[in-house]
């Protein structure tokens, strides 16, 4: 019997398992049987496979409404075939013992190249394979898609709540600084989603990008000029803030598996050299996993487009297209804005990554630019229902069992 194998890949999302939803989906109505692997590409390389077809329409139903990564993911990297041959060998066994004929790849930059890897996998072995590469991540780094899936409801998440927080900061305007530190490593597009926060009547936050040098005696004085105006400032500050030499501000040590920084600390760090040059108290919030788990203020935008690209990888995966990664594209309408799907060549994706540009990076160096805002206010519209039972939102863990190997 041949299959239909999905992977996911990286950090997870708020909208992860609505791509895995929409291909589950997308395969049963084609009737073509469906795996995944346990814990990403670590679990394939093992044989750890996962029966997509085990569970009812309404456990997938359920699936999409779920954060998380439901099927496991890990950061493990498919090395070139010249440092790695066995295991190139011990990958090509596990998807002929599995009957392996569709292979989607759900994950970030680094993933397309495993996916591209993946592609090459199949034509050295002869393996009768089609990759598919699926984008997430709420970095929004991705080449070639204009935007990856988990972007705008992480941004959607962080905008909204730091809304509310300056509603407690005018409560008690004397002097209050207000720190938010967000993911992103070597871009700035989460950092820049602060922007939405504030009102129309009050200076926006100022923004700590990683594509700009981090400038003390700017920001000081920016502080001080809204603290005078308004009592207080708010301030979004990036994971991936760079000194002038280039270096990370708050770099806690290197991944030794998938080769990242793991940066944190820049809030801290921030807010200390706010309390020493200012004599500011500064208040800290780290955004860390909150800000792609936060299920509860999903963008619908966001949810109609993971799922999209679910359901498109499958279809042309099972038509025998190749190499490709479901690339997210903007056209306009006469209502303002809508998105499609498109394939995009993986070797236009693979190991890139998109900084956000200088045309949305304001002349100062704290704000963004009008057409930045621009192009992010679509992104965050409409809501998801969500139920809740208990006063909490109704979740539960689903179980999928192990599959089988085919005769």
């Amino acid at each position: 019997m041949s299959r239909l194998l999905y992977l996911q890949s990286g950090g997870p999302t708020a909208v992860l398992n609505t791509s895995a939803q929409g291909v589950i989906e997308t395969a049963r109505a084609m009737g073509v049987p469906v795996c995944a692997a346990a814990d990403g590409l670590f679990g394939l390389l093992g044989g750890r496979l996962l029966d997509c077809d085990a569970p009812s329409a309404a456990d997938i139903a359920q699936l999409g409404r779920l954060p998380g990564a439901a099927f496991g993911s890990s950061r493990d990297i498919l090395p070139p075939y010249d440092e790695a041959p066995q295991l190139w060998q011990q990958l090509a066994e596990v998807l002929q013992r599995h009957g392996i004929r569709q292979l989607l790849l759900n994950g970030g930059n680094g993933s397309m190249e495993t996916a591209l890897l993946l592609q090459q996998l199949a034509e050295r072995f002869s393996l009768p394979l089609s990759v598919v590469g699926i984008p997430k991540t709420i970095d929004n780094d991705l080449e070639a898609t204009d935007f990856s899936p988990g972007f705008p409801s992480a941004a959607k998440y962080l905008a909204s709540s730091l809304r509310e927080v300056l509603f407690d900061m005018r409560s008690m305007a004397q002097g209050r600084v207000f720190i938010l530190e967000t993911m992103g490593r070597h871009v700035g597009w989460l950092a820049a989603a602060g922007c939405l926060a504030a009102l129309p009547d009050e200076a926006p936050p100022l923004l700590l990008l990683p594509e700009v040098a981090y400038d003390e005696a700017r920001l000081f004085a920016a502080v001080r000029r809204q603290i005078a105006a308004q009592g207080y400032c708010a301030i979004v500050v990036s994971e991936g803030l760079r000194s002038a030499d280039g270096r990370f501000v708050a770099q806690m040590h290197a991944d030794k598996v998938y080769g990242h920084e793991q940066l944190g600390g820049a809030g801290n760090w921030l807010a200390q050299r706010i309390q020493h040059g200012l004599r500011l108290h500064a208040h800290v919030a780290v955004a860390d996993c909150l800000q792609r788990a936060a299920r509860h203020l999903l963008s619908a935008v966001d949810a109609r487009l993971a799922y999209e690209v679910g359901r498109k990888a499958v279809a042309w995966a099972v038509a025998g297209q190749s190499g490709v990664m479901a690339a997210i594209e903007r056209f306009a309408t006469a209502d303002g804005c809508d998105w499609r799907v498109v394939p995009q060549p993986l070797a236009a994706v693979a190991n890139l990554e998109r900084a956000l540009p200088a045309a949305f990076i304001a002349a100062d160096g704290l704000d963004v630019t009008a057409a930045c805002r621009a192009w992010l206010q679509p992104l965050l519209a409409g809501e998801v229902a969500l139920p809740f039972a208990d006063g909490l939102p109704a979740m539960r863990r689903l179980h999928f069992p192990p599959l089988a190997a085919t005769a």
